[in-house]
């Protein structure tokens, strides 16, 4: 199935060709008035026994045209953004980057920098700084634990969806200049994992307008899959709804207001953002002049 949030945060199933959604909030208990909201987290955790409801009122419900609702982010709190940087050889070519997620490990990303595929991304007011898109597939946790081997990582994996990790370029800490509020689109929906053949084989691109800028495939990651679970429940524990952002491929790039980023992964889904200017975002550490590395200015 393919789980969707939408408008004010109802959950829905959509349909099989990609054009309507079924309401099931009632079916999974999502109130569009609770605080904090975790209706999807408990989905999640709870899907064993609410995906047989919830396919028999897909059977009996009409649904809506998916173009007159908003998608929004499916987990809108996570209880961690897990990220790995530096997870395609290319990518750390053209930054100029000697080591790997490998070798490095990971970052967290707040859990208000989420946004959905219905949201636009809202650059924050730097001058002199590029804002750039970096293409990845989120895993979500579905079933939490602790040192987790990587020959079990799949048991731990409820679905799949695109992510986009934004970033302001420059040498400040890594986190805070991806910890903007909607750096983290994630969406348009969670394709359950078992709708997913290959997902250590799965193609990825990337637009802006009509340029292709990123195009990769999970094949190529350094640290693959099982290794990134592996990596992050040996120092946490996960939880249903931690999301996994597995790492760009070559092709970063700067996006300004007006454009459009479109990101697709095979098997997973399709969702394009509007990038909109934002009025609020300075910070007296980005008035230092930053200059990307060669390579970086070369592959733009």
């Amino acid at each position: 199935m393919r789980i969707a949030r939408f408008d004010d945060g109802r959950i829905g199933v959509v349909t099989p060709d990609g054009t309507g959604v079924v309401d099931v909030s009632d079916v999974v208990g999502a109130s569009t008035s609770e605080w904090p909201p975790v209706a999807m987290n408990r989905v999640i955790a709870r899907w064993d026994e609410l995906v047989g409801p919830v396919a028999e009122a897909v059977g009996e419900r009409d649904a809506v045209d998916l173009r007159t609702v908003t998608l929004r982010t499916p987990v809108p709190w996570a209880s961690k953004v897990i990220a790995y940087p530096v997870n395609y050889h290319d990518h750390a070519a053209e930054m100029g980057a000697g080591y790997r997620a490998s070798s490095q490990g990971f970052f967290l990303k707040p859990p208000s920098s989420l946004s959905g595929a219905g949201e636009p991304v809202v650059l924050p007011r730097v001058p002199g700084r590029e804002v750039h898109h970096e293409s990845e597939l989120a895993l979500i946790i579905g079933k939490g634990g602790r040192g987790i081997p990587r020959e079990r990582w799949k048991e731990h994996v409820f679905g799949y969806a695109c992510l986009l990790d934004m970033v302001v370029r420059g040498k400040e800490e890594r986190v805070f200049r991806k910890a903007f509020d909607t750096f983290c689109p994630v969406g348009p929906w969670i394709t359950t994992a078992d709708e997913v053949p290959d997902p250590e084989w799965l193609e990825m691109q990337l637009w802006v307008g009509d340029e292709l800028r990123q195009s990769a495939s999970t094949r190529d990651l350094v640290l693959d899959l099982p290794g990134m679970v592996e990596m992050a429940s040996a120092v946490m524990t996960l939880e249903p709804g931690d999301i996994i952002a597995t790492g760009t491929p070559a092709g970063v790039g700067p996006v300004v207001d007006g454009d459009v980023i479109r990101i697709r992964i095979q098997d997973v889904g399709e969702m394009s953002v509007d990038v909109v200017q934002g009025e609020s975002g300075h910070a007296a550490v980005f008035e230092q002049e930053y200059v990307p590395p060669t390579a970086s200015r070369e592959a733009r």
